[in-house]
């Protein structure tokens, strides 16, 4: 057996409406198809693949992140998510990588989630 990808990551949260408005609303990703699971929770797609499940109703762990430490997302339009974080109230960290000049933004989902976002060297932020 070998993998070929990564299918999907599962975050669990306390609050689906906050979680869904995050990552629809300020990062971009679309709502789409969940099977009927018998329990609260929303597919979130990246183009035509389910990327992030989340799943309501659950107690979340302590501390909320687990032994997974971050999850990390190829995005693009850097400027316009700074935006919005910052419309949002939401903290974030950004470094430019010393080699590659790949942009990493960091921040923190509703339920605790620590969220990579790479953008391409070519963007440009103001500060």
């Amino acid at each position: 057996m070998a993998i070929d990808a990564m299918n999907h990551f599962t975050v669990l949260t306390k609050d689906l409406d906050a979680t869904r408005n995050f990552y629809v609303g300020i990062l971009g990703l679309k709502e789409g198809y969940r099977p009927p699971l018998g329990f609260p929770g929303t597919w979130l797609y990246a183009g035509a693949q389910p990327i992030l499940h989340v799943v309501a109703g659950r107690p979340l762990p302590e501390p909320p992140a687990g032994v997974l430490d971050h999850m990390a997302f190829s995005a693009s339009d850097l400027p316009g998510v700074v935006a919005k974080l910052k419309s949002n109230g939401i903290k974030y960290d950004l470094r430019k990588q010393p080699d590659s000049g790949v942009w990493q933004l960091f921040c923190f989902d509703p339920s605790g989630a620590r969220v990579e976002l790479d953008f391409s060297a070519n963007e440009t932020v103001t500060a």
